[in-house]
């Protein structure tokens, strides 16, 4: 399975719209998650023109953005026997702690294998604990510069997850 994967696109802020270079990144994905930061809905609706679309609500999304049935605080995934959280920003100490700390996992959850975030608007592929942490910066506002950014491609199988950060032109 493809996903395509985002964070950080502040539309209008940033830029006035989405960049086309998204689109051409995510041909042939399965799947779009949103990790956060989207500030309007027709982010979602146009991303939504090539797969469908979960998105994490960021903490400067506000209005139109809440009401939206794709977005949440965290989306909880099971997709080719990997669990896959998407959330907009990591608890802070960086996850050097348990998944099982308090506030962090729902008693009965299982601990993810991938976290899709957002937040830091920077490019981020570790393995921190046996977790797959994948920040894929911003394809408008990488680093906090308004301008070309990432997005980021996962692939997940049944055995394995990679990831690849692709640069898009806005």
């Amino acid at each position: 399975m493809l996903i395509g994967i985002l964070a950080d696109t502040h539309i209008p802020e940033a830029v006035p719209e989405l960049p086309p270079g998204i689109a051409q990144a995510f041909r042939g994905v399965d799947l779009i998650l949103h990790a956060g930061d989207i500030y309007v809905s027709s982010v979602l609706d146009e991303l939504e023109s090539t797969a469908p679309v979960l998105a994490a609500r960021g903490d400067d999304d506000v209005g139109e953005v809440l009401a939206d049935r794709r977005v949440q605080w965290k989306h909880v995934l099971k997709l080719h026997g990997k669990t896959i959280w998407v959330i907009h920003y990591l608890p802070y100490p960086y996850p050097v702690m348990s998944w099982r700390s308090p506030g962090i996992i729902r008693k009965g959850q299982e601990p993810p294998d991938i976290v899709v975030f957002g937040h830091d608007h920077c490019t981020i592929v570790e393995n921190r604990g046996g977790v797959l942490l994948v920040n894929p910066g911003s394809p408008t506002f990488l680093n906090y510069r308004p301008g070309a950014g990432t997005v980021g491609l996962l692939s997940v199988n049944s055995s394995e997850a990679d990831v690849r950060i692709v640069d898009v032109q806005v």
